[in-house]
This record gives C-alpha cells, sequence and structure tokens, in this order.
C-alpha cells in the first residue's frame, strides 16, 4: 500500500497520543531512558518510574556518577532488572565517549539498546532515518500486510520508511498499534489502513499475529530466611548479572543459632520464564550470632529495607513485616 505512511501519518496529527513526558523533548537522554523503560513495560507503568527516575538522575551525567545500588534502588518494582543494570553501564560508556551516539548504529552498540529501541532514539532525538519493529509495529505489520516472522517485517519496516516526515510516521507506527489494533479487541473501525488491512479483509485479525503455543510455566522453588533483630532485617545482594543480579533479597540459608523459625505465607511471583514460589521463615536471631556477618550481607531497619534496592515480592513481604 503505497499511501501507508502518509495515511497513518495524518492520523497521528489527529488522532495520536498527547501528553506523554517523553513527548516534545529532543533529548536524547530523556528519549533513551523513555525508550529503555518501554521495552516489554506498558506505558501506565512506565510514567511514574520515568519522573522518580529523572528527579533522582537529572541527566546522563548524574546518572554515570551513582552506584549501581542507587540506580536499581530507583529502577525496582520495574521488573526486568537487567535494563537497569544495562542503563547503568550505557550511561559511564556515553560520558566516556563524551556524547550519545548519533547514529542507530552507534546507539545499538550501547548495553541494552538493540535495533528496534536505536532506531526509535536515532530518529525522535536526531532526526535519523530508521525504521522500527517494536511489538506495535509487528502487530500492525502482521494484521495490515498479511506479513509474519522477524525477516520479513524488517524488510517490510525498511521498505514502509518515507522520506520525509519519519518521526510523525514512527509515532503513528507506535500509537496505532497501543491504541486501535491492539491485541484484544482492536478498534478497526478507527484504523487510518482498515480498508487496505488483510486481516479484516480475511476475517483473521484474532489470528494474526499467530501466536506459539506457550508450554506451561515452570514453577520454581526457594527458602528466604527473613532474620530479624531489633527491628533490622537481614540481606543479602545477589551477585552477578542474573535475575536479580545487584539486587537485596533475603538470605537462602540459616544462620547458625537462629531461632527456630517461623513459617510465613508463601510468596508467589511471576516471570517470563517461570514462577517463583517462596517459603518465607521468620527467625528471631540472638545479639551474639547477628555480628556473624559475611561479605555481601547486611542489617538494615525493616522500615529502611522496604525502600532500598530490593526485587517486588521481597518488598511485599517487607511491608507486611512492618504492616504487622
Amino acid at each position: 500500500m503505497q499511501d501507508f505512511a502518509s495515511r497513518l501519518a495524518a492520523w497521528q496529527r489527529r488522532h495520536g497520543r498527547r501528553g506523554l513526558p517523553w513527548q516534545g523533548t529532543r533529548d536524547p537522554y530523556r528519549i533513551w531512558l523513555a525508550e529503555v523503560m518501554l521495552q516489554q513495560t506498558q506505558v501506565a507503568a512506565v510514567i511514574p518510574y520515568y519522573g522518580r527516575f529523572l528527579g533522582r538522575f537529572a541527566d546522563v551525567g548524574a546518572l554515570a556518577a551513582a552506584s549501581q545500588d542507587e540506580v536499581l534502588q530507583v529502577w525496582s518494582g520495574l521488573g526486568y532488572y537487567a535494563r537497569g543494570r544495562n542503563l547503568h553501564a550505557a550511561a559511564r560508556a556515553v560520558v566516556a565517549r563524551g556524547a550519545f551516539p548519533t547514529s542507530q548504529e552507534g546507539l545499538a552498540a550501547l548495553p541494552g539498546v538493540g535495533r528496534s529501541t536505536a532506531a526509535a532514539i536515532a530518529v525522535f532525538a536526531f532526526g535519523r532515518r530508521a525504521a522500527i519493529l517494536d511489538g506495535n509495529a509487528k502487530r500492525v505489520f502482521a494484521r495490515c500486510f498479511g506479513v509474519e516472522g522477524e525477516k520479513r517485517q524488517w524488510e517490510l519496516a525498511e521498505r514502509l520508511l518515507p522520506s520525509s516526515g519519519v518521526r510523525t510516521y514512527t509515532q503513528a507506527l507506535m500509537d496505532l498499534g497501543a491504541t486501535v489494533c491492539t491485541r484484544a479487541s482492536p478498534a478497526c473501525e478507527l484504523c487510518p489502513v482498515a480498508a487496505h488491512c488483510v486481516a479484516r479483509r480475511e476475517n483473521r485479525i484474532h489470528e494474526l499475529p499467530g501466536r506459539r503455543a506457550r508450554a506451561p510455566l515452570p514453577l520454581r522453588h526457594a527458602t528466604w530466611y527473613v532474620f530479624l533483630r531489633r527491628g533490622q532485617v537481614l540481606l543479602e545482594r545477589r551477585p552477578g548479572a542474573g535475575l536479580w543480579g545487584g539486587l537485596w533479597t533475603f538470605p537462602e540459608s540459616r544462620l547458625p543459632g537462629a531461632a527456630k523459625p517461623r513459617r510465613l505465607p508463601p510468596v508467589e511471583h511471576g516471570f517470563t520464564h517461570f514462577r517463583l514460589r517462596a517459603q518465607p521463615l521468620l527467625c528471631a536471631v540472638r545479639e551474639a550470632t547477628a555480628r556473624v556477618e559475611a561479605p555481601g550481607r547486611m542489617w538494615v531497619d525493616v522500615a529502611d529495607a522496604a525502600g532500598a534496592a530490593v526485587p517486588a515480592p521481597v518488598r511485599a513481604l517487607l511491608k507486611s513485616l512492618l504492616a504487622a
């Protein structure tokens, strides 16, 4: 469809989303921050974190100068914590080179910035002509053109890219998928390209894009020892770059000399590839035992621990201890 881009741009000028906090700026730091946060996370969930992040780290220099612990503390609760670690590493790389790269290729070389995210930053911050292929774009392409498979969709995304007005077109592609061509109950009557849509013409709207059958998520078990002494809780930093690497959690081994544990209600939390069921065991600790600390462990006031760089299920349990 030769006028696909112009139809989307015209729709965007009248019906596109307005008032998002990262709109109306050409600041690469703010655009990069928003695009990374929006990876695998809905806009409504991102908005408050975006504001808090900018309140704490106003520019890339402030982010680079912070410790990873500070960054993860502000990120905590947004999930996919590798994004927070990569954000910090990328900020330091940008400061080391003196400025953000301005090309899609240069941006894609930053930690945590893939091809589509790099294209979005290049378009919105630097006015480059680059094609995106985020989840919204994939859905629009699959339905409108009946084209699936990442290789074929990238070819289509490049071919449809207009020679001018790329910012408006790119935002339109994102907004159309987010507000009209939604996964469930798409509002086809509001779509500017509905008359040419393959999925609508062939009555395949709910078949496209095709979904791979998902196997049941495996269940992983863990035991959390919640050691308490005089209003403090013992936390342990997870090492490495794993799921919760760099975050503080409860130890999973018992301290010698701790009192007999009391079982608390189990905690369940869903991740992309598995579900976690943790059994918390509440243990009072004598002062003599409390002085036995290993590297990467620390005693923290329970009230302060709930605001530290801890994963969401750990924070929820800490808040329940405060409310008890």
